[in-house]
């Protein structure tokens, strides 16, 4: 493959992050093998995690702030009666607890942390306050003032418990910004004897499964790694396969690539009060029509 066609690479990459990463190396990684300064990924995974990371590549990092779909599910093990300053087995133990806990205790307290509920941003995470994110003043020993968050767990189920070691693992299927080494924190809390989470594996992000990402290191041992991540590359437009589609005439696209609003009556299906995917000769952006015009939410052309 040829470097004059490097420019051309746009779309998502489905990456399975391996444990010891942070998203921004494996963003790192991706920059030396596909050779491309734009790339971003849709949120982040903590380094003990594993799992679904979509890679925007090109054109598409502009889509990172305007995803409609924004739910995400994990499997995330977990052991009662210790509790950590980070939240996960990786952190300085605060407290333990030698008090058994049944498994229908624990089922008892999931329903509370279903639906819209309430949660508290650990001093380990990237969230800024002050303008320095929590990360790096509890890494100073400082702890301060946090806002609650509002989240949603869409579901939340037991998969395993053993009672003897008080360890399980939960299924996770949640909102954007939400935190499951806080949610078990809580929930071991909740019990009386608190909890941490063992290990994290993002099974699901955006609409993506896991069955569809490739291993970082597989990509990275592969000698063709930019023509194996081009020939696996997703579409821009997939990532909004939620909203209907308009398609322009050659003339329709000349003027709306011109910043021209577009007469809504003249393009079929077009809707007043509804966002679209455009389409000219090839995949424009996302739409919205407005008073009876074709207005531009976001370029992808």
């Amino acid at each position: 493959m040829t470097t004059a066609l490097l420019p051309m690479l746009s779309g998502v990459i489905l990456i399975d992050k391996p444990s010891g990463y942070t998203s921004f190396d494996v963003i790192a990684v991706l920059r030396g093998l596909l050779h491309e300064k734009r790339l971003g990924h849709t949120g982040t995974l903590d380094p003990m995690a594993t799992g679904v990371l979509p890679v925007l590549v090109g054109k598409a990092t502009g889509a990172s702030d305007i995803l409609p779909i924004d739910e995400k599910s994990y499997r995330a093990d977990f052991v009662l009666g210790k509790s950590t300053d980070t939240q996960d087995i990786t952190g300085t133990v605060l407290s333990e607890c030698d008090k058994p806990v049944s498994e229908a205790e624990i089922l008892g307290k999931l329903p509370q942390f279903r639906g819209n509920i309430s949660q508290l941003p650990p001093m380990y995470s990237a969230v800024s306050v002050g303008g320095k994110r929590l990360y790096e003043l509890a890494r100073q020993g400082v702890s301060v003032e946090r806002k609650p968050r509002e989240i949603t767990v869409f579901e939340l189920s037991l998969e395993a418990y053993d009672e003897k070691t008080r360890t399980g693992t939960l299924l996770v299927s949640c909102s954007k910004g939400t935190y499951i080494r806080t949610l078990i924190s809580d929930l071991g809390d909740s019990l009386g004897v608190g909890g941490c989470m063992t290990a994290l594996r993002r099974i699901s992000a955006h609409g993506f499964k896991i069955d569809d990402c490739i291993p970082l290191e597989e990509l990275r041992a592969c000698e063709n790694a930019l023509e194996v991540a081009t020939e696996r590359i997703i579409p821009t437009d997939k990532l909004f396969e939620c909203y209907r589609e308009l398609r322009l005439s050659e003339a329709q696209t000349r003027m709306y690539k011109n910043g021209v609003r577009l007469d809504a009556k003249r393009v079929k299906g077009a809707t007043e009060g509804e966002t679209f995917r455009i389409y000219g000769d090839e995949f424009l952006g996302l739409c919205r029509v407005n008073n009876g015009e074709i207005r531009i939410v976001k370029n992808f052309w």
